[in-house]
């Protein structure tokens, strides 16, 4: 496999591991990406969900 190819097999491995599914992780923008996978830190906008913020957008679109 070539670096590039096993770097995309690490990510779909953590993604999957995350509880994506193949088809979200393909879907998913780069930007999206870096923000599940990076840690917060200073430099990041400080803009993190709480759990109130994730049971009412879980509410408001529900997984079907």
């Amino acid at each position: 496999m070539s670096e590039a190819g096993a770097g995309w097999a690490a990510m779909l491995r953590l993604a999957l591991a995350m509880g994506l599914a193949p088809e979200a992780f393909w879907r998913l923008s780069l930007r999206e990406w870096r923000m599940l996978t990076e840690p917060a830190s200073a430099s990041s906008t400080g803009w993190a969900l709480g759990r109130a913020e994730l049971e009412r957008m879980a509410e408001a679109w529900p997984d079907d």
